[in-house]
């Protein structure tokens, strides 16, 4: 790679390494496994990153490959049948007005959701991508999206009413 790509591929990085590493925590909800992701990602970008650069949207490209080196490493995870036993707090995404509470709850609560289920939650809300662009992100019709945005949000309102309700007794 030539100098002045090699500079531009670190201060690219620089600027948006945070924002990976919470998207992939989020994902993974182990920090570890999110620190892996991200590392994976920029290696396999490195190599291309003149196709990189090129494309429409860099930083999609990025999300996308993100997202594909998190599927093969949970489906490497699956077939070793390893769970973490990680604290999930541990590495927890910072937001203005959530308690740590409300931020553990929320990630044991993603944590429970299928996979492609969060996946559209964390890019939808955690990244603001519109439907279109979440569509792009994970190869799918907007429909999918959709269907999968509903299905999620129906099952985490279901997790905090049932989580409310114990509460109470």
């Amino acid at each position: 790679m030539p100098p002045g790509a090699r500079d531009h591929f670190v201060e690219f990085v620089v600027a948006r390494q945070s924002r990976w590493l919470r998207t992939a925590y989020l994902l993974c909800n182990d920090r570890q496994l999110a620190e892996d992701v991200v590392q994976q990602s920029l290696e396999k970008l490195y190599v291309v990153w003149p196709k990189v650069v090129a494309a429409d949207s860099p930083d999609a490209y990025v999300r996308k490959t993100i997202l594909n080196v998190y599927l093969s490493e949970t489906r490497r995870m699956w077939r070793r049948r390893e769970r973490s036993s990680d604290d999930p707090t541990a590495g927890a995404v910072e937001t203005v007005d959530a308690s740590l509470d409300d931020r553990i709850d929320l990630a044991r609560a993603l944590s429970r959701l299928p996979r492609r289920q969060r996946m559209v939650l964390i890019l939808r809300f955690a990244e603001d991508l519109s439907v279109t662009e979440t569509a792009a992100v994970m190869g799918c019709a907007e429909g999918t999206v959709k269907a999968h945005t509903a299905a999620a949000l129906r099952a985490l309102r279901k997790t905090i009413e049932f989580e409310l309700q114990g509460v109470g007794r």
